[in-house]
């Protein structure tokens, strides 16, 4: 497998692992200055050259020399123009190597995939310093990330809830940070991690350095830095009035009807220079339904969602990464948290909810100097929201064009081959798919089978597990003594007439049958009887020796 595009785990890459899934940008400005020129250490400038990254990108740029001096900042860019190494950098030269394996930076997330990933570039950033770093995040098992605790790191990554959880057992040590970053904080403000925020921040150090990345600033993310940073400088990237949209994706929007949608994606996958794509829903219902249609229709496609488990998500983004699926259909719960920089492509199945979700999504197509196209797919009662999204972004375009599969513009705008159907030819099909990437079991949630949604996962599991209780029961359930006696065979009830027994339908047995026939039959079912039904009988008449009402002609403890 390509290095390059290896997933880490949150244990790390052993000592020996040289693989870096950093890439160099294109089209980075000839005069931007080197990292080595702005004074960042030997040891990292090797590291990122061996990735074919010298020069900075402009966050890096303008973070670079205040964030090494140790002050504090806030620094707003566009998704995908290197933020991470604008604050990774300056975490990995502040380092104390070799450190006594208490954590001495501190970077929250709001993602898993964006964990996963920033852990990634730090690792492979300051792999000729021997750096340790762990990524902690729900989905996986506590005992690894303790284990890897106890043994000693240098830089902890990790989601606002596993974070907490680790500091309160005790397991996580937050009292030697001395530095901590908060990336993608608007993000994680729209999950509702604010309030898990603020506490982690009262458990570090008050003598530290604080960085703050985000796309947006809105209210609350401008208190929580006046709150929790010390004289910060505000850092954009960018003019006040440039676009929040990148120049350099080209966009289309359609208006599509919900049943010809899969249409409209089927053939838009096969336009002309597709490579990696990513396609967007707002429910993980329709995602799932998505990845399993479009493989159905030969697509090498997989899912990423909240319904999957943590081993199939990254299952999915390994496969994406490496090229053996090149469709990744997901909520928005990945739109941050997945960087990789050949994504030529980027489908709205579904209209975003507002403008800020649209620049986040389009934001995985575009990036590091690259050319994307971003395609949306309006329904008709979506109309309204789209047109705020258009109007809020200036985008030009507040009514979509009416557009069916068949639509001569569809072709013409995408460069669709003409006589494409919604299926993927024979001879195109040479992805190795989903199912070529081994899934880890991490226990807890699974993927749903290829062609099923996981609602029907979860019904073929409730069918499963009622026929398991119903074997379970017909095995409990004693047989009976009697020849032919079938135990599933519904328990016939006896009845009395006068003191004689009386089948259902039948005349009174003669009163001339003697009582021992009677006691062999009685004794077998004498202990299959439920005790509530003795009693009840009791009530009704009795029907055991010696209690009032009782008949000569009974057995001991109530025959059968």
């Amino acid at each position: 497998m390509d290095p390059v595009t290896l997933e880490h785990s949150e244990a790390g890459l052993p000592d020996a692992d040289t693989s870096h899934p950093l890439t160099a940008g294109a089209q980075v400005s000839p005069g931007a200055p080197t990292f080595a020129e702005l004074g960042v250490r030997e040891e990292i400038v090797r590291a990122l050259a061996q990735a074919g990254i010298e020069r900075t990108f402009a966050i890096q740029e303008l973070t670079l020399p205040l964030a090494l001096a140790g002050e504090d900042l806030i620094g707003q860019a566009r998704t995908g123009t290197g933020k991470t190494l604008g604050f990774g950098v300056p975490l990995l030269q502040r380092l104390t190597i070799p450190g006594d394996g208490t954590p001495q930076a501190l970077v929250v997330v709001p993602t898993r995939e964006l964990c996963l990933q920033v852990t990634a570039d730090l690792r492979d950033a300051g792999k000729h310093m021997g750096v340790r770093v762990l990524a902690i995040y729900g989905g996986r098992p506590y005992e690894p990330q303790v284990a890897a605790l106890r043994k000693g790191v240098d830089i902890v990554v990790g989601t606002p809830g596993r974070l907490l959880d680790l500091a309160e057992q005790k397991h996580l040590v937050l009292g030697k940070v001395r530095s901590l970053v908060l990336d993608e904080a608007d993000e994680m403000l729209d999950l509702g991690f604010l309030p898990d925020i603020e506490r982690i921040l009262r458990m570090v150090p008050d003598q530290r350095q604080t960085m703050l990345f985000s796309a947006t600033m809105p209210g609350p993310i401008i208190t929580l830095a006046r709150t929790f940073l010390t004289r910060p400088t505000h850092i954009r990237a960018e003019e006040n009035d440039a676009s929040a949209v990148h120049e350099r994706t080209e966009q289309y929007v359609y208006r599509a009807h919900s049943l010809d949608k899969i249409e409209v994606v089927a053939r838009s996958l096969q336009a002309e220079g597709r490579g990696l794509t990513m396609i967007f829903t707002r429910t993980k219902r329709t995602a799932q339904k998505v990845a399993d249609e479009l493989t159905e229709r030969g697509f090498a496609a997989g899912a990423v969602h909240g319904d999957l488990g943590q081993g199939a998500r990254e299952q999915a983004l390994r496969a994406f990464r490496s090229g053996k699926v090149d469709v990744l259909v997901c909520t928005d719960v990945a739109a941050r948290g997945i960087d990789v920089t050949d994504v030529t492509h980027v489908i709205n199945y579904q209209c975003p909810e507002d403008e800020k979700t649209y620049v986040h999504r389009i934001g995985r197509t575009g990036r590091a100097g690259k050319t994307g196209v971003a395609i949306t797919l309006v329904d008709w009662d979506e109309e309204p929201r789209w047109k705020a999204i258009s109007d809020a972004l200036g985008l030009d375009k507040p009514a979509p064009v009416e557009t069916y599969s068949t639509s001569a513009h569809l072709f013409a705008d995408l460069g669709i081959p003409e006589g494409s159907t919604g299926r993927l030819p024979m001879a195109k099909r040479t992805r190795a798919g989903l199912d070529a990437e081994p899934e880890e079991d991490f226990g807890g949630k699974r993927r749903s089978g290829s062609g099923a949604g996981a609602g029907a996962s979860r019904t073929r599991r409730v069918r499963a597990s009622g026929a398991s209780r119903a074997k379970a029961e017909a095995a409990a359930r004693p047989a009976t003594d009697e020849a032919g006696s079938d135990e599933s065979r519904p328990r016939r009830r006896r009845r009395r007439r006068g003191g004689q027994e009386v089948a259902d339908g039948a005349t009174p047995v003669s009163a001339e049958v003697t009582a021992e026939p009677a006691v062999e039959q009685a004794a077998p079912a004498q202990s299959d009887k439920p005790a509530r039904t003795r009693r009840r009988r009791r009530r009704a008449g009795g029907d055991g020796a010696g209690e009032p009402g009782g008949n000569a002609g009974d057995t001991p403890g109530g025959a059968d």
